[in-house]
């Protein structure tokens, strides 16, 4: 694998317009705008090896958002609780290897946010309908805290909540169109964020698709 999968016009990922969410927190406007086909279609492999799911919360509520994973390991949640694994549960086969596109843009994001070596061991798929929400909430279920998040949007576009270190800090609401890339760490990493809406017509086809990228072991 090399940096120059996308081809030699770097030019593109050097200097996106870049809306600040905090310290160490990053909206990278249109950032994977060129790769969304090639995206998709490795979305498309990844759901065909590992289909997707509603997780149930610890409470036993079942989430409006459908997830998948790939990579080394995936993120789960059942009534046990929220954790990473190496095996999917339903398959009991590994999660799907993480595909080469997204990797690279993931490390290369990271590195316009100002986080250089990141290398990203688990990638969680999140496909929201039109009544999918996720609540405000955190990612803090990975050993290595110290290494950045790297979320990007396809298909619809969505309302993001961004708070602070407290679940009842002041939010804001930002619009993240297909191809943002959102990255967060540093005094940033803890903070709370979930998507309140997501915008479309009433086609059923249409959804939103999420990769969240982080360094879990």
């Amino acid at each position: 694998m090399t940096l120059d999968l996308f081809g030699n016009d770097d030019a593109r990922h050097d200097s996106p317009q870049t809306d600040e969410l905090g310290p160490g927190a990053f909206v990278l406007r249109g950032f994977a705008q060129p790769q969304l086909t090639t995206l998709q279609a490795d979305i498309d492999a990844v759901i065909a090896q590992a289909p997707l799911r509603h997780w149930l919360t610890p409470g036993g509520k079942r989430m409006s958002v459908a997830m998948t994973n790939c990579g080394e390991v995936g993120w789960i949640s059942d009534r046990m609780g929220y954790r990473y694994g190496a095996h999917d549960p339903l398959s009991r086969q590994p999660w799907p290897s993480m595909p080469a596109s997204f990797e690279v843009l993931a490390q290369h994001a990271a590195e316009a946010a100002g986080y250089r070596d990141f290398r990203p061991d688990a990638c969680l798929i999140n496909r929201y309908a039109l009544d999918a929400r996720l609540t405000l909430h955190q990612d803090r279920d990975e050993r290595e805290l110290g290494a950045p998040i790297v979320s990007v949007s396809l298909g619809l576009p969505a309302i993001f909540l961004w708070g602070g270190l407290q679940r009842s800090d002041r939010t804001r609401r930002v619009r993240l169109a297909p191809g943002d890339v959102v990255v967060w760490g540093g005094p940033s990493r803890l903070a709370y964020h979930g998507i309140a809406s997501v915008e479309g017509s009433f086609d059923a086809q249409a959804v939103r698709y999420n990769l969240t990228f982080r360094q879990a072991r």
